[in-house]
């Protein structure tokens, strides 16, 4: 017998409603999607897609991704901590733009403070200098705007807001898009560092007398998806894990599913979480990346190298389970959970 049982929507109480969301989005997309700019388009159709891809060229296309951190900006100004955040900037782009296939070449950033203070600046810049290093890519530019009527710190007057817009290059004819999928592909998952950078706002609400468990900087892929693309092994898919779980792995390929039968081990901070919130597994996986913070999809003939090759950089990488012909759907078997691109649900 299958029910829905995610009881109370926690997320949505502690004040994202994720579904709401997502029709703000499609609203906004329906209205930019018919900008006429008086010659054909120049944009790459990738439809719901982590990154977008523009050509400029005849088998040349920019990758533009764009993020922020989210709500993780609290977590830093409650701790006074702010050199480590400018990695999850990083690493939010970046992580983004090699879904398409694209090697990532430069960071631009927008800093918006309610006090230009120095030794804060000075922080924020240490850990964008650590991720764009851990990434490979240059930030040449960015902006800093005081706005103190908009923003306000937790303490005041210590609040900010990081964004960042990431750029890379890409082959045409190389644009990893998931048309390649097929049933029976291997499904392989990356390990991640901890929250990373979503579901923050439901993660502070519960674990608020521990903040310092929240800001663990989001690992950063792209030297070793970078290399697996150049390897010559069959790559079909690649997706972050970022917002939505692992509704994420929906938005790749056309007519396939997935079966999660191995997942990777789930990181401690998530069962506290889980514990002390009280929160249902089915919103659990939906909101958080569960210990498995990117997933890389091959052929099943590929999965054993492309394990051993991803692992050298991220060890703890797995095969984690495969492609099915079940088209949009999505299950944890061990677990007992099952659904599609409106959630989970999971076995009474």
């Amino acid at each position: 017998m299958i029910g829905d049982n995610r009881g109370v929507d926690q997320y949505a109480a502690a004040g994202v409603d994720t579904h709401e969301a997502d029709r703000g989005v499609g609203a906004l997309v329906e209205v930019l999607s018919a900008i006429d700019v008086g010659r054909p388009s120049r944009t790459v159709p990738l439809p719901g897609h982590y990154a977008s891809v523009v050509r400029v060229a005849d088998n040349l296309g920019i990758a533009l991704a764009t993020d922020s951190v989210g709500s993780k900006v609290i977590v830093a100004e409650q701790l006074q901590r702010f050199d480590t955040i400018g990695i999850d900037c990083v690493a939010m782009n970046v992580n983004d733009l090699i879904c398409v296939g694209a090697e990532p070449i430069a960071l631009l950033d927008y800093i918006a403070v309610e006090r230009a203070e120095e030794a804060m600046l000075r922080e924020l810049a240490v850990g964008l200098r650590a991720g764009a290093e851990l990434a490979g890519v240059e930030i040449p530019g960015g902006e800093v705007c005081q706005v103190p009527e908009v923003l306000r710190g937790h303490p005041s007057p210590y609040g900010f807001d990081l964004v960042g817009s990431a750029f890379g290059t890409v082959a045409l004819d190389a644009i990893v898009d998931g048309s390649k999928c097929r049933p029976g592909d291997t499904l392989i998952g990356l390990p991640a560092s901890g929250v990373h950078s979503n579901g923050l706002t439901l993660a502070r609400r519960v674990l608020e007398d521990e903040p310092e468990l929240l800001l663990e900087p989001t690992a950063i892929y792209v030297r070793a998806i970078v290399e697996l693309l150049r390897s010559g092994l069959s790559v079909h898919g690649l997706a972050h894990i970022t917002g939505g779980g692992v509704l994420n792995l929906l938005r790749i390929g056309d007519g396939v599913g997935y079966e999660i039968s191995d997942p990777l081990p789930v990181t401690p901070v998530f069962e506290l979480i889980a514990e002390r919130g009280q929160i249902a597994p089915t919103e659990m996986w939906e909101v958080f990346n569960m210990g498995c913070g990117f997933c890389v999809i091959v052929a099943a003939e590929a999965g054993d190298a492309a394990v051993a090759l991803l692992g050298a950089h991220h060890p703890g990488t797995a095969v984690i389970g495969r492609l099915t012909a079940d088209g949009g759907r999505i299950s944890v078997p061990g677990l007992g959970l099952s659904g599609d691109a409106g959630g989970l649900t999971q076995a009474a």
